[in-house]
């Protein structure tokens, strides 16, 4: 029996919140594979597993063989397939029914949806919108009602994420209570409310962009990856209740959603786009110059694999 879907098909639903089984899609709010009317042709998907193309700076040696090594940045990732349109009956009503479905699904739009797929277990997604769309309006469309469609999905961020959003909170670093009057043994030296550290876990092959929100009341608000030195750091007074978002992957800083405060970077703080959380751990270190209690940092990412 087919399976069902409660959205419509172009909500921008969370990645693989549809999916049920290996070898299923989803795209928006559509869901294909096994289970429903899309089956996906034997020939799977191009373009999931493979690397992206990229871009390098390498630099031709002039009086020796070979190159310098530069750096190389990774392309948009193109991933296309076949999709099959059976219907859940034999009449001319459900055929129209799957392909208009189809229709509105795969549509021509500005802002990009995830597109995950599930593959032995594991779900993975990307953020992508369709690059091209052929119905094939054939004779065994025409006399069954069966239809083919070729489809690419065009993902301007070629990562592929894991479907689970993590996060880490801490507080700024909170002095010890010291000792309590009069020694007692085993001595007590009380316990730290916060220390401002947290450990980033990327358990993909590929760099993360983390979101980082700073809450008030605190001072030039400060973040340091003590693995890679690099530094996010923001000459802005918090008032209690305040937000300063920072968004690495677009490189925006938002003050409580609307006002733009990126121009309070400081000199010594790294481009937003550059703070990204490497395959393995990560140890950041939150020290704004000044704060009080409820001062917190909150960071969210997702694992990302090539």
């Amino acid at each position: 029996m087919a399976e069902t879907t409660t959205t419509a098909y172009t909500d921008d639903v969370l990645p693989g919140s549809l999916i049920t089984r290996d070898g299923q899609m989803q795209w928006a709010g559509l869901l294909m594979g096994p289970g429903t009317p899309y089956e996906i042709d034997r020939g799977g998907l191009t373009g999931w597993e493979d690397l992206p193309d990229y871009d390098t700076s390498d630099a031709d040696r002039p009086t020796a063989h070979g190159a310098w090594p530069g750096a190389r940045y990774a392309k948009p990732r193109k991933v296309g397939g076949t999709v099959w349109t059976l219907p859940a009956a034999d009449d001319s009503a459900s055929s129209l029914a799957a392909m208009r479905a189809l229709r509105q699904a795969l549509l021509l739009g500005e802002e990009e949806r995830w597109l995950a797929v599930r593959l032995h277990g594991e779900t993975l997604a990307v953020r992508a919108r369709v690059g091209q769309r052929v119905l094939a309006a054939d004779r065994t469309y025409t006399t069954q009602g069966v239809s083919r469609a070729s489809v690419q999905w065009y993902a301007t961020d070629p990562r592929r994420y894991a479907v689970a959003e993590q996060s880490a909170v801490t507080g700024a670093p909170q002095p010890e209570s010291g000792l309590t009057w009069p020694l007692t043994w085993p001595l007590y030296w009380g316990q730290v409310a916060a220390t401002g550290d947290v450990t980033i876990t990327n358990d993909g092959s590929a760099p993360t962009h983390p979101l980082i929100t700073f809450t008030g009341p605190c001072g030039n608000p400060t973040v340091t990856d003590r693995a890679s030195g690099r530094k996010l750091r923001y000459g802005i007074a918090l008032a209690a209740g305040d937000e300063l978002v920072v968004d690495t992957a677009a490189g925006t800083v938002t003050l409580n959603g609307s006002a733009s405060r990126r121009h309070t970077a400081a000199a010594d703080s790294s481009p937003e786009e550059l703070f990204a959380f490497e395959p393995g751990q990560a140890q950041l270190a939150f020290r704004p110059d000044t704060y009080d209690s409820g001062a917190w940092m909150t960071v969210r990412w997702r694992s990302a694999e090539w």
